[in-house]
This record gives C-alpha cells, structure tokens and sequence, in this order.
C-alpha cells in the first residue's frame, strides 16, 4: 500500500498544529494578539501556501476576528482540554464552503499592528469536522441482493478511488473504479457488480497531509474491512452472511445461558498458548482456532473446568494483529534446543529476542483491522478461512458449555500519519487520534492514540462490536485501557447491545459482558478530556473494572514497587522475608480492609470497620490516595491477583516468600490467593494456567518473549519454571536474584503440586456455584447478607473471617449461613464463632476435599470456635433443617 506525493512545496512549513478549527465560525487558540494585530486562516487547494520572510505566500486568505467572549458552552464540553483558549470567529465561511476548505492546506498566522509575522502555525481539525459531517450509516462492504456496495468515510479527501485486484498475490489492480462523493456526509460510494464478491481491493485515497505539506495518493486497505489477503496487504469484498462461511447448525445456534453478570467466571487465554505446545492437536492445527475444535489435552481442560464452575473464555486478541507474520512459512523459530541450557542461563532468552519481530508469538495489542479475525491463528491466512474457523472456534466453545469474550483494542493503532501499517490516519489525516498543543500524537498507551472523543472514532468501535457480536456470537469485550476511551462511549455499546433480542437478533444483548481496564492516567487524566472510562466514573454503569486494590493486597506491593513487597497470601508480618516493610502489621490490617472490601464487591457505600476502628464506606478507605472502594454493583467489580500482565502469581510467590519455604507452603499461597477471588462477590478473573501453578520462568512482560517463555502445559506434567532467565529489558534488574532461584531445585513444583492447585481451583469454582450467596445480584443484597469479623485495631493479624446469612431463605434454599475463613497465616488457629451456639459444618465439598490438611479443618462445637489450618481458606455452613 504506497503512496506518492503530488503538487505543493513542502519547505519553510510549521511542523506544528496549535490552533483548532472548532467549528465553521470558531478557530481557537492558546493565546492572545497583541493591539491592532491580525489573524489569518490561509488556505489553498495546490498545496502552495509556503512561508517567507514576508509572510505566508500563495493560496488565498480569510480575516480572523478576535472573541472577547469564552468559548462556549457547547464547545467546552466537547472539549473540556481547551478552557482557558481565546477564540476567533472566521466570519465569512459558510458550512458548504468549510467543507471545501477542509479538502486543502490550511495554516493560520498571527501578525502585529505593522504585519510582522508573530507565528504560522498548522490547524487541527477534528472538531469542525465532526461539526460539518454527520454520517450514521453504513461503511465498508454491504451487500444487497448479491450486489456490493463499499463506502468510505473520507470529507478531506480530492478523490476516491476503489482498485480491484484479481487474487490476494497481485501486485497490480485489474480495475481502477471512481467512488462518488456525498458533500453533507463526507462518505464516498460504489455500487459494484456481483462478480466483485470475493474480490481483493484497495482505496485510492487523494488527500492532504500536513506531516508532508503536500497531496498524498494513499493506497490503503479498508478501516472497515471483514476479509484480507495474508499479511493485510489487500481487503477482500465479502458477505459475512454467505452459507459457505458459517459451520454446520451456526444459524440456530445459541450461546450457553447465564443467568446474571455475577454468575460469570471469566478465564484469560492466549490463542497460540492454549495448543502450540499440545501434542494431542494435529501439528498443522495448533496455535490456530481450528484447535479448538478437536478433542485434546486444552479442550479436554476447559470442559472440566465449565463442568466445575467456569463460564466464560476471554481470549487475548485475536483480530487483525499488525506484529505478528501470518504466513507460517515467514515465522522464524529459535535454531537450538532452548530445553539444553541451564535453569538460570542467559541463552533462552537471547536465542528468544533475536526472532522476536519474526515469530509466530504476540499477545497481540497491535491493532491493524479491528474487525477481521487475525490471519497467523487460521490455517490459512489468505481470504476467508479465517472466518470460518473463527466461527468454527466460537460454536465449539459454545459446545463446552462456556461464552467467548474478545480482548479488544481500539484505545490506539500500531501505526500513524504515512508509515506503511497506518490505515485511519492515511484517509482522515489529523483526525483519529488524540493529539497535544502541538498537534502533535499522544502515545500515552505506547502506540498512537485514538480518539474516541470524536464521532467516527466512536462509530468505528460501536460498528466493529457490533459486527464481532451478531456475525461471531461473541458474549462479552474486555476493553483494553478503557480508561482511554469515555463513559459516553461504553455507554453507547451498552444501550446498542441491550437492544438485540432473542427473538429479532437471535442474540440476547443484555447478557454481553463488558470490562476493561479503568486505569486513569495520560492525557485524559482526571477528566481532561471529559468523564472517561475510568474505575470511579463506571460505577453504576453495569461494565466492569478490573480490581487492583484486592490484587496488590493479595500479592504485596504494586506493579510498579516493591519486588519483594509481601502481601496477605505471600507472608505479610505473618512470615516476614527479611526484607524492609516499614511497619508490617499496620501495612497488613491496612491492606485486608482492601480485601474485605473486594470481597463486599468492592462497594463505594457498604460498610466496614476499617483497621483503625471506625465504621466506614469502603469510599472512604483510603488506596493510592484514591477510595479503595468504588463499585455501585457487584457485577462491576472484576476480581484478581493475576493477568496475562506482570509476572504470574507463581513467579511473584517464588520472589516474595522467605527462601527456606518449602514448596508445599508456596502452593498454599496460590491457592489462598485463588479462594480469595472466587469467593468473592463480583466477577472473578482467571488467568490461564494459574490453575496449573504457571511461571514464565519470572518474566514479568511477556508479550514479545515467545513461546517458550509463554509456554502452557494442561498435561499438568511441568509448569514451566526454570527455562531460563526471563528477557532483558524490565527483568534486567532483578537477574542475580532470579539466578539464585531458577537454580534451585528445591523451588521446582512437581506433577503432585500442580495437579493439587487444579483440584483446588475446581473445587472453589463448584463451591462458588453451590449457592447464591456467593453471587449476590445488588449492592443492598451484598448489605443485608455479608458481614466481616475479626476487624479493627485488635483483630488477628492474617485472618478474614467473612459469613454470608440468609436467615428466610430469600437467597440460598440450602444454607442458612456461609462462614469462610481466610487463614493467611502459616500456623493452625481456632477463632471464636460469630454465632455462638450455632453448629456449623465443613463444606460438603471440602469434606472430601485432596487437600489433607483442609478436611481437618472444623467447627468445635463445644468451644464454639473455629479450627482452620495455616494458609486454607475454609468453607463452613449451617444447612436449613
């Protein structure tokens, strides 16, 4: 996809944008003239505007009059970043004439009163646009009656182009067909033949580009595409609803059921982790989404674990992934067996980092198409086949009694402005992305940041959504940084999904799941943006944030502090590892009310009475400076202590727990860890293999390390610790005492561990699942059931004593009271009974628990205590009579 320059000299231009066409009438600008000053627009179609020691020469030029008035109201509040920005008013333009001028170059000057020229600077433009060109239809490829229509969204385009290409190999086009231009949408059409269905095509897009200062005839696939050649070299016409493109019985197909969004259980997987590896899938299957569809090792998994509990299968991406060669014949593999060399050797990693950018491995937050299955995970990434296996994957997760969930990424692109992979920013140059005082592009997300703010942006990710669920049956989104995009946004996907039916759609839209991360930094911090998606601004919206408070407490420290920084599960003041903590038993009873809270649901108004004594919102406890509690509904609050992100809980409990630990113990602080999510009221997330107690050999960022680092065994034979030192980069910093541990036999799981860790992990799905008390549906219900014990400056350190009653029945048929114990401390205790004289009983299924040290857990009856082994969560009940 080239492009090549036309018309205009580039020199002697500003390389900046600091002022912002807001809408016909109104340019702002950080900054004021100075008396009988000027301000210009200057404008020209030849791309000829060039700037000299006289002023600005070619084109032709439009007044700009300063406003004394602020902006207004309207525009503030769309864009809230520009408070405190004068304005002038462009007074002889009309809309038509707006669009017109948006179509070539544009600068604006600023000059004194004897004409000197002060600054020239570049103009963005997003704002007038989405002012000038409203558009709700369609866009990419539509068929009707076997005859597509392809659409594009391109109103500063000169021209449009459609070129034809015979198969997905050609270099050049077999047609070169005109698109015709709407003035008042900006969208340019046409309507094709029937033989043009599967058809590989590109636009040829004429257009402005400011990083260039000419016109640029941009080759470039469709932003909209649904089909591509190998490698996205070419978009592909194609009907998504042709019979050939859907598996046997997808028409009447149905996802599982769920009843409420706090019944889910969601399980994170990569696509190419869940069957590089198995020997039990056909070679020529494994790493894609045909591996999902025969009976293995990994599908085997996953039945047992939906027959236990699970519900949901998020997967990592896996649309059209930019980084990631989708030819297997293109992706390289290390030369040497990586299995010879040493437990702590420097070799794996390296033989690793040098095919990185050529392997078939990425988690994949590269967006390149965001609605078109990712080619390298298709048996054949060339047209369709990457469709139908896609559905074939989703129908067979659909069999195992579990609902698929796509990890999506439309917070930024891979590429921007003309580099090779760019695709939005070579049709609308300027527009879709989020850009600084300068015009410069925000990188806040690592990659070039998208807008989400303007109406396109925020119609290309409701239209891609919407095409993944009603053409895929997928259940739910996880939306990477969320907090980049608006509560507006999610609150639009969610109004649309809730509008699909059964009974119209075939789709029940209010059961789709969405969650993502809220984290609240960059450009659009605290608001300065607008209300973005952020963990405080989703409450009571019904979409979920992930959970950091309970995950920290969990683990100890934060991603970004403290290595070996103790939490509740790995030894905190309990079992001190010699490092320095401050004080650690204050830092203990300060993070268990983290937990607590996480457990309540992660409530902003349920109460608790917090370490030092006082009754308290969770609002008010206090997590970074910023409520530890935040949620107006369970469902809201998405539990865990670990992700495809940061080292895996095994690894963070090899560095943090005292050396001389015996492994034993280091799997019951794995399994605490994995009863305090799935006990908990909200929405617990798995990620997969953390059943299997898996390590990545201590790489705390593996999403370029490969499969070897990203290696994952449901043989449940090795857990993949001790493959080497994990790559350079973030892990450097920490190789001497990962050396000391990697080498150490003794910190190697056997087969026993790890086939303990699963049986737990199903056993606390199922105990899950045995009442609803664990799933309560509503803040009031959490309040009237849940209650906390051994709390405030005088509780047991290490110890969370939960009970959820349901004295009328109204909830649970079964149990009259749940009483967990969390017992994070590495000896037995007995604790008083909250409910002296009431007998209680071990859980029906930790009675015939594997865990030996877990069925002596008991209810003495005669002391009216409870007697919990060390590091064991303990279920007790009291049955209805």
């Amino acid at each position: 996809m080239n492009s090549s320059g036309q018309s205009g000299p580039s020199q002697n231009l500003p390389g900046h944008a600091r002022t912002y066409w807001l809408a016909p009438s109104t340019v702002a600008f950080n900054g004021s003239l100075p008396e009988g000053g000027a301000a210009r627009l200057h404008y020209s179609g030849q791309a000829a505007l060039r700037v000299a020691e006289g002023g600005i020469q070619g084109g032709s030029e439009l007044p700009l009059k300063p406003v004394a008035a602020k902006l207004s109201q309207e525009l503030l509040e769309r864009h809230p970043h520009l408070a405190g920005y004068g304005h002038f008013e462009l007074a002889e333009v009309s809309p038509p004439e707006a669009r017109q001028l948006l179509r070539g170059q544009l600068l604006v000057s600023l000059s004194d009163a004897s004409g000197r020229i002060l600054e020239v600077t570049g103009v963005q433009t997003a704002g007038v646009i989405d002012e000038l060109f409203d558009y709700s239809g369609p866009l990419g490829v539509s068929f009707q009656s076997g005859v597509p229509t392809l659409r594009l969204w391109a109103p500063t385009a000169r021209s449009v182009s459609l070129l034809l290409f015979p198969d997905p190999e050609a270099v050049a086009p077999q047609q070169n067909v005109p698109l015709w231009r709407d003035e008042k949408s900006g969208v340019w059409a046409v309507t094709g033949e029937p033989d043009w269905d599967r058809r590989y095509y590109l636009f040829e897009v004429q257009v402005y580009v400011p990083s260039t200062g000419r016109f640029e005839r941009n080759r470039v696939t469709d932003p909209y595409s649904l089909s591509l050649a190998a490698d996205s070299r070419l978009s592909q016409i194609v009907d998504l609803s042709d019979p050939d493109l859907a598996p046997p019985g997808w028409q009447t197909g149905t996802s599982p059921s769920i009843q409420a969004s706090e019944d889910i259980v969601l399980y994170e997987l990569h696509l190419r982790d869940f069957s590089h590896h198995d020997s039990t899938v056909p070679e020529h299957l494994r790493g894609t989404f045909a591996a999902f569809t025969v009976d293995s090792l990994g599908t085997r998994h996953l039945r047992r674990l939906a027959q236990a509990g699970l519900t949901h299968v998020h997967l990592l991406p896996v649309f059209d992934i930019a980084t990631i060669p989708e030819r297997r014949e293109d992706q390289r593999e290390p030369g040497e067996d990586l299995s010879a060399f040493a437990p702590d050797s420097e070799r794996q990693q390296a033989a690793v980092a040098s095919i990185a950018e050529q392997d078939g491995f990425n988690w994949g937050y590269d967006p390149y198409h965001y609605t078109v299955p990712e080619g390298s995970y298709a048996t054949d990434p060339q047209g369709t086949r990457r469709i139908l296996e896609f559905r074939q994957m989703v129908q067979a997760i659909h069999g195992m009694g579990l609902r698929v969930v796509m990890d999506v990424v439309y917070n930024h692109t891979h590429a921007a402005g003309q580099e090779a992979r760019s695709v939005l920013d070579r049709i609308v140059p300027g527009y879709y992305h989020r850009r600084d005082s300068d015009g410069e592009i925000y990188t806040s997300s690592c990659c070039p940041n998208t807008a989400s703010e303007h109406r396109m942006m925020e119609k290309l990710m409701l239209d891609s959504i919407l095409t993944w669920v009603k053409s895929y049956r997928v259940d739910g989104f996880r939306f990477d940084l969320m907090g980049h995009h608006f509560r507006s946004n999610l609150s639009r996907i969610r109004q649309e999904l809730d509008r699909l039916s059964l009974a119209k759609h075939g789709i029940n839209g209010p059961s789709i799941y969405l969650y993502g991360e809220g984290w609240d930094f960059g450009e659009v911090e605290n608001g300065a943006r607008g209300i973005n998606a952020t963990q405080l601004n989703m409450a009571g919206s019904g979409i979920g944030t992930f959970n950091d408070r309970l995950r920290d407490a969990v683990r100890g420290g934060t991603p970004f502090t403290g290595y070996r920084d103790q939490g509740f599960a790995t030894g905190l003041f309990t079992d001190p590892n010699g490092t320095d903590q401050g004080d650690q038993k204050a830092r203990l009873l300060e993070i268990s009310d983290w937990i607590r809270l996480g457990l309540a649901g992660n409530l902003a108004d349920f109460q608790v009475v917090d370490a030092q004594g006082l009754r308290v919102r969770g609002s008010e406890v206090v997590y970074g400076g910023k409520p530890a509690a935040y949620t107006q509904d369970p469902q809201e609050n998405v539990l865990y202590v670990e992700a495809h992100d940061n080292e895996t809980l095994f690894d963070v409990i090899q560095a943090k727990a005292p050396r001389a630990t015996p492994m034993s113990e280091r799997v019951r602080m794995q399994n605490l860890a994995i009863s305090l999510v799935a006990l908990a009221q909200g929405v617990p997330f798995f990620h997969a293999g953390m059943e299997l107690l898996r390590s990545k050999s201590m790489d705390r960022n593996s999403f370029n390390s490969g499969d070897w680092f990203n290696r994952l065994d449901f043989s449940g034979q090795s857990n993949n610790w001790g493959v080497g030192l994990p790559p350079r980069g973030e892990n450097r910093p920490h190789w001497p005492l990962m050396r000391q541990l990697l080498s150490d036999p003794a910190l190697k799981p056997s087969p026993d561990h790890i086939q303990g860790t699963l049986a737990h992990f199903m056993e606390m799905l199922r105990i899950r699942r045995s009442s609803p008390l664990f799933r309560l549906r509503s803040a009031a219900a959490v309040a009237e059931h849940l209650r906390f014990h051994n709390t405030g400056p005088d509780q047991l350190p290490g110890l969370l004593v939960m009970s959820l009653s349901d004295p009328d029945g109204s909830c649970d048929p079964h149990y009259e009271c749940i009483l967990v114990v969390f017992n994070g401390r590495p000896d037995p205790l007995d604790f008083p009974s909250p409910f002296p004289g009431v007998p209680f009983q071990l859980h029906p299924l930790q009675q015939r628990s594997s865990d030996p040290r877990l069925r002596s857990a008991l209810h003495d009856a005669a002391t009216a205590s409870l007697r919990v082994p060390g590091r064991t969560a303990a279920v007790f009940v009291r049955k209805r009579d």
